[in-house]
Parts: structure tokens; C-alpha cells; sequence
């Protein structure tokens, strides 16, 4: 992950500060990332313990919408604070503000958690540089996603962070169709489109490799994900792992651009968002108007 050196506070608009924080969060026991009313979400309980500390509402921008169950190791999100409300923090301490708001998002979140303590961590909290997004401003977003093709494989422990599947399945062909589908492609064969969105994504990485533990890993890379579009690769490369379909067919459904009765989506529980990458200071601004006009 990128590092980020301590910025100056220009960002206009009232004189707010934006801060990243990077986070992880086991999406097991959360309905996704998004606020829904009436619903427990990752989203909803990081901004009722930012709300807790600060003392107004505070909304945060993610870089990547997560899908119930699905977890994350290297999230990242901005919020906005004033000058007065960053160096509050430390509530006359004399302690630097990024490591008083860690140590105290830590103690709000257990709050809001309760029996769940821990199941969200922030680790850093950092003043971002100017013109950073932590959704717009993002080069690319790397997930892995685990499976154990047997029950030979299937360790108890790693349950809830690994498909288990009952069939075999041939590296060699999960890649061999994978790699048919790099490139600036419209995945809308691979999403569940959102109304005014587009579905045309850049795929860098779609590979898949076995573990000295057995179990198959794979990684999926993209400049971003429509809905459900992780999910949906891997479910369609399963058919050619096991050898159902033939390598050639995951291209044949990108160019077909619809859904049908063979579009699956794999479970949630071994999706792991695990990096989101930024590019130089000096190229956040350029990036994130680059992205917005291309997401419009």
C-alpha cells in the first residue's frame, strides 16, 4: 500500500481537513459496506463511532462498497474534520491527532460492536494530501478470494474465509479462460448494473493459483468493480475449473453483455478486499477528475 507523508491542510471548502483512515473488517457479521436502514453495515458503525467522538455526523467515502460478507484488509476511506475538531482529539494530551483518533475509534467502535469488538480495525489515520479521493483518486483495487476443491482440503478453521467446493478443479484451465478476459472490457455479462452506471472496467489481473496448502487462491485486480462483478468471475470460472465449460466460454459471455440462468455469483465469505493503490502525491487531483469523467 502506498505511503502517505503528512500533508498540508489545503483543501478549501470551510477549511475542513481530510483524513484517510485504513481499516479491515470482517464482513461476516455485517449486511455490506453501505448504510441501510434498520441493517447493521460497516459503514453505519464506522460513522456512529466518528459521530460519538466528534459530536456531529460525519459521512465517510470509501474506495471500494463491499457486499454482505465480504471482508476487507486494506480499506480505505476519507472523511472531512476541522482544524478544531482534528486537534481536539487528543483532548489536550499532548499526543499526536492521528494516533488519538486510532485510539479512540478503537473504544468507539468496541461501543457499537459490543459482542462484535474487533470485527472492524482501524490502523492508520493520516491528514491526506491535497486532492485526495479515497474512492476517485484510486489506481486499481485488488481482492483475493479462497477455495478448497475438496474435502480433503476443507479445514474447520478457515470456514468462514474459504469456499469450500466439492469438485476438483485444473488450475491450468481457470487460468487459461481468466486470462481472456484482461483488458478494457464492458463486464456487463459480469455485474448486476446499477442504474447511470457504467460497466465497462479495466481488468489487470484475473489469475488463479494453488497454495502449498492445497487450497487455490485467486486474484482478481481491476481499476474498479461494478456490483457483484468479483463474485460473478470467479462463479463462471468454477464451470471451467471443474471442466463443465471450456476455457473459451467466460469470453464468450463477456461479449454476449447479458445475464442468464448460468450467471452465478460465488459466495461472499472468501472475498477479501486486500489492497487499494494510489498514485504520487502530485497525481491524486489529476486522478480523481480523470475517473469521474470517465464514471460519467
Amino acid at each position: 500500500m502506498n505511503e502517505l507523508k503528512p500533508a498540508a491542510p489545503v483543501l478549501g471548502g470551510g477549511g475542513f481537513l481530510r483524513i484517510r483512515l485504513d481499516l479491515a473488517y470482517d464482513g461476516g457479521p455485517f449486511s455490506g459496506w453501505a448504510v441501510q436502514p434498520g441493517l447493521r453495515t460497516v459503514q453505519g458503525i464506522l460513522e456512529e463511532a466518528l459521530a460519538l467522538l466528534v459530536r456531529r455526523p460525519v459521512r465517510v467515502t470509501v474506495a471500494g462498497r463491499t457486499d454482505a460478507g465480504v471482508h476487507a484488509r486494506g480499506q480505505v476511506v476519507h472523511l472531512d474534520l476541522s482544524e478544531a475538531e482534528w486537534q481536539g482529539l487528543n483532548r489536550g494530551v499532548e499526543l499526536d491527532p492521528a494516533v488519538a483518533l486510532v485510539r479512540r475509534l478503537r473504544g468507539a467502535l468496541s461501543r457499537g460492536l459490543g459482542d462484535l469488538s474487533g470485527a472492524i480495525e482501524v490502523h492508520r489515520a493520516t491528514v491526506a494530501p491535497e486532492g485526495f479521493d479515497a474512492r476517485f483518486s484510486a489506481l486499481w483495487r485488488r481482492y483475493s478470494y479462497r477455495i478448497a476443491d475438496g474435502p480433503a482440503l476443507w479445514d474447520p478453521l478457515g470456514r468462514y474465509s474459504t469456499l469450500w467446493h466439492k469438485s476438483p478443479l485444473d488450475v491450468e484451465l481457470l487460468n487459461e479462460g481468466a486470462v481472456q478476459l484482461l483488458g478494457l472490457q464492458d463486464f456487463r455479462s459480469y455485474c448486476k448494473p446499477r442504474e447511470g452506471a457504467t460497466t465497462i472496467r479495466e481488468l489487470q489481473r484475473f489469475e488463479f493459483a494453488r497454495g502449498t496448502d492445497g487450497v487455490i487462491v485467486a486474484t482478481v485486480q481491476a481499476d474498479a468493480f461494478c456490483h457483484n462483478m468479483v463474485r460473478s468471475l470467479v462463479g463462471s470460472a468454477l464451470y471451467v475449473g471443474e471442466g463443465v465449460e471450456a476455457p473459451g466460454w467466460l469470453y464468450e459471455r463477456l461479449l454476449a453483455r447479458q445475464r442468464d440462468a448460468r450467471s452465478v455469483l460465488a459466495a461472499p465469505h472468501p472475498l477479501v478486499l486486500e489492497e487499494v493503490a494510489y498514485p504520487s502525491d502530485s497525481g491524486l487531483l489529476a486522478r480523481a477528475e480523470l475517473t469521474r469523467a470517465l464514471r460519467a
